[in-house]
């Protein structure tokens, strides 16, 4: 009779074990899917575009979760055209990044480049931090993904140095890692 006790107590704890690996897997992509760091940022920019523009312009345009590429729908940020301009996002707190998501201008200004930089230091506007990635080219309209490799920031800069030009963005993502990579 214990044999049986046993053997049934050691067959529940399996199906409770898989079903909470069920439970905890599905729970995983439905955090993950919404792990978007910069959703909680703060934007700011070197300027702002001048007017008729100012009201489309502003930093966290950049940031609203929303991947729309035509400048006039009024989720894109824009700098006016000055020499090194850049756009940063704090994101409150220092993260691992494993990739940072661009999604660049549709309708203008898809030869923009820039570099990522990720840290924690304000110096030089936090154009300073260590470099991730160099944009070379993204076509308008297109989101592209940077990989990091687990840099550890506060925040995220984009640049366009050595130049006068305007840096248009119309959404960035930043990537935690993937916590379901455990599994």
């Amino acid at each position: 009779m214990s044999l049986f006790i046993v053997s049934l107590s050691t067959r529940k704890m399996k199906h409770t074990i898989i079903i909470l690996l069920l439970l905890l897997l599905g729970t995983c992509t439905v955090t993950t899917a919404l792990k978007n760091l910069a959703l909680r940022g703060k934007a700011t920019q070197s300027s702002i575009r001048d007017a008729p523009w100012t009201g489309y312009s502003a930093a966290s345009h950049a940031i609203d979760g929303n991947r729309e590429s035509q400048f006039s729908a009024g989720s894109c940020s824009n700098t006016h055209p000055q020499k090194d301009p850049w756009w940063r996002v704090d994101l409150l707190d220092s993260y691992i990044i494993t990739s940072i998501i661009i999604t660049i201008r549709g309708d203008c200004c898809a030869e923009e480049t820039t570099g990522i930089r990720i840290g924690n230091s304000l110096d030089n506007n936090g154009n300073n931090n260590p470099r991730c990635a160099v944009v070379s080219h993204i076509a308008a309209g297109l989101t592209e993904t940077f990989q990091c490799d687990g840099m550890e920031g506060r925040y995220v800069n984009l640049i366009i140095p050595g130049r006068k030009e305007l840096l248009t963005l119309c959404e960035v993502e930043v990537s935690p890692p993937d916590p379901c990579w455990a599994f």
